[in-house]
């Protein structure tokens, strides 16, 4: 059997192969990321007899540079793994004492790779890789429609400092329809009391009608808000607003999508109370095969849900220990997210918090709890493959 390891970077990836021994057959070489670097990379296996059936690869998780590669050498039907660098960090500090000659990264993956200390699976799925892909995809949408409404907040702030206190959603609706139309007050007030009344009632579906109109107009009168540069708050109010809402639309597609995937793969884990499609899916596409987890604390660790800590001497800072935060920030945002609906509407997890809390616990403190129980409520039902029961 040969072990290969591959250091991966941007243009060039450098290749290493070992013998069962753990000898180099030869120098480490590098090539380019390219058809004509993988086509070189074949070529030097096969000098040396390397096939796809006699070798396993191994190469560390950089960026995404290392997909092209390694969908190339799994389409090859090469045994390949990708490993966290973290995992190749006391190898790496091992071969530096040994030789400075045998310091070069990609033969210490492959040293891990013949001494098979590492955990890794080969990639996901198709459908796995695509839901993954999707639910990154949507918190990064998330997050910058997120900035953008902050960023019309502050505008709001400057022009209309009144303005949220005329709805419990400014960025409803109503309130997106109504800037979009009049971003400033000056605007709302160049219209009649009754088309702004029309206007309200058909974007609310009759819920507001003459008398908000009447309340904005009032507010709209007696705004403390700044009285120059107009025309430049008003061209970024309205361009903002288009902003939000051509996101929100993708946000709507893109979320049939997940869901769609979701329940190709498997929907179990949204019998999970505070668990829907969305934030399922995310759950589901972080964590990969469950099987690759022993047991539950092992999950909660990979989500950085676990405890750091912090000790000296005799003390230990048991009551103001903090996430460690470590692994997946997706997977810990996503089962934060849902801890917060179940810590209120599950019947065990509700209670579990309402405990805490009765025992002096702050609110984070118990959260943090209730996030990890309800890792290991994900972990079991991810396992046994049933839909989940609260156990109360």
């Amino acid at each position: 059997m040969y072990y290969i390891g591959i250091d991966i970077a941007k243009n060039k990836h450098e290749v290493s192969i070992i013998d069962s021994s753990g000898k180099l057959l030869s120098e480490s070489i590098s090539f380019s990321n390219t058809i004509k670097g993988f086509e070189k990379l074949i070529k030097y296996l096969s000098s040396y007899n390397v096939y796809s059936y006699n070798c396993i690869v191994g190469m560390e998780a950089t960026g995404h540079y290392w997909l092209s590669i390694y969908s190339y050498l799994v389409e090859y039907e090469f045994n390949t793994f990708v490993i966290n660098p973290i995992q190749s960090e006391a190898f790496r500090k091992m071969y530096i004492r040994k030789t400075k000659t045998d310091s070069k990264d990609s033969f210490v993956i492959a040293q891990v790779m013949r001494f098979g200390e590492f955990s890794s699976s080969p990639l996901l799925d198709e459908r796995m890789f695509e839901l993954k892909n999707l639910t990154r995809y949507r918190f990064s949408l998330v997050d910058e429609s997120s900035d953008w409404k902050r960023k019309l907040i502050t505008l709001l702030d400057q022009v209309f400092p009144e303005y949220d206190k005329l709805f419990s959603d400014i960025f409803g609706v109503t309130s997106k329809n109504l800037l979009s139309k009049y971003p400033l007050p000056e605007d709302i007030l160049s219209i009649s009391t009754e088309t702004l009344a029309e206007l309200l009632a058909k974007c609310s579906n009759g819920r507001f009608g003459f008398a908000k109109a009447e309340e904005i107009q009032n507010l709209a009168l007696n705004t403390f808000g700044v009285k120059f540069a107009k025309r430049s708050f008003s061209f970024q109010i309205k361009q903002i607003i288009d902003q939000i809402s051509f996101l929100e639309e993708q946000l709507k597609f893109l979320e049939k999508e997940i869901k769609y995937l979701l329940n190709d793969i498997n929907p179990i884990i949204t019998t999970i109370t505070g668990i829907g499609s969305v934030l399922g899916a995310s759950i589901i596409a972080e964590i990969g095969d469950i099987s690759r987890f022993e047991k539950a604390s092992q999950l909660v660790a990979y989500a950085g849900l676990d405890v750091s800590v912090k000790q000296s001497g005799e003390f230990n800072a048991i009551n103001s220990a903090k996430l460690s935060k470590r692994g997946s920030p997706y997977l810990r945002r996503a089962i934060w997210l849902a801890s917060t609906v179940a810590a209120f509407k599950d019947p065990a997890l509700s209670v579990y918090y309402t405990n805490l809390r009765n025992r002096g616990k702050a609110h984070g403190t118990a959260m943090r709890a209730v996030a990890r129980k309800l890792t290991n409520i994900i972990f079991a039902v991810l396992r046994d493959n049933k839909p989940y029961i609260p156990n109360i």
